[in-house]
């Protein structure tokens, strides 16, 4: 679990923070790449649109150093927070070098109030490249250390999981003890609930977005009815893991159907399905998905007074 130094960034106690957000209703993804290039022709409209919608607040994780500028001025731009970190999907062209211009950056950034967490990180064993070597031993080495700069900085962690429930626990376990990691986000889950559970030992909460409004998802949707709601996060990983109603099979595209994009201003819609899952009012949902997001990510809580 996130120990003493890690809660006391939020720089509030248990009373304030239920007055500050006992009007909260708006919506935060917590996990949208606003600096993709799907969305180069019109970002500024895509961020308008979100926030017209109700999305009152965006993380945006980084995949390499060569964005990290990039995440932090939109960041700025936007009222939103960032997250620095290198992607394992990344990790091919990424130098070891990469890892000290991260601490370096991470140092220099500590007392920006909307650098929230490490991110994105993590291992993906669903790309076949990645689970051989030498790739896979690489972007276990990349894991390893950005673990350890998370550690280093009292910064959370945002991980990306992808066939990797087992390995990433594996290594947050080897972090534990005096010192140990902030906790974070599990981005993306879709693992067992022996591995939910254990996330959720360790400290984590799990992102839950697109992937969850598909009726054939049998497995994700009853996580996402059953596990606690103080679980569990929002998230739509724009442009990235499209709702049902945006899907295009491939005879669909063949036959002249566009794919729709994702936008973080489908969240919303998202957390409909959810609400709906679970059986609560929406308001609800965004209340706790909020406070959630809060306590994963403590520095946020500052930027939504």
């Amino acid at each position: 679990m996130a120990d003493a130094t890690c809660a006391s960034q939020s720089g509030v106690g248990p009373r304030a923070r239920h007055k500050r957000f006992s009007l909260m209703t708006t919506w935060i993804d917590s996990h949208c790449h606003l600096d993709a290039p799907e969305f180069a022709a019109d970002r500024a409209a895509v961020r308008a649109r979100a926030a017209a919608r109700g999305v009152g607040h965006c993380v945006v994780p980084a995949v390499e150093v060569a964005n990290f500028d990039t995440v932090r001025q939109l960041a700025h731009l936007g009222g939103d927070s960032y997250a620095l970190g290198i992607h394992p999907l990344f990790v091919g062209r990424a130098q070891d070098s990469d890892l000290a211009l991260l601490d370096a950056q991470l140092q220099a950034h500590g007392g920006d109030p909307r650098l929230v967490a490490v991110g994105e990180i993590g291992l993906d064993y669903f790309v076949p490249e990645l689970c051989e070597s030498p790739l896979r031993e690489r972007q276990e080495f990349f894991y390893r250390e950005q673990l350890r700069l998370a550690r280093k900085h009292r910064l959370p962690v945002i991980l990306h999981v992808r066939r990797s429930a087992d390995r990433l626990l594996h290594g947050l376990r080897a972090m534990q003890g005096a010192g140990g990691l902030c906790g974070g986000i599990a981005h993306a889950f879709a693992g067992s609930a022996q591995q939910a559970a254990e996330f959720l030992r360790l400290g984590f909460k799990l992102g839950f977005g697109g992937a969850l409004t598909y009726d054939r998802a049998l497995q994700l949707r009853r996580l996402a009815s059953t596990l606690p709601l103080a679980a569990l996060v929002l998230e739509t990983d724009a442009p990235d893991i499209p709702p049902h109603w945006l899907y295009r099979t491939a005879s669909e595209r063949a036959e002249g159907h566009a794919q729709g994009r994702n936008e973080p201003g489908e969240l919303p819609a998202i957390a409909g399905v959810l609400a709906a899952l679970r059986g609560i009012e929406p308001s609800a949902l965004a209340q706790a998905t909020s406070d959630n997001t809060c306590a994963a990510l403590p520095k946020l809580r500052r930027l939504l007074v």
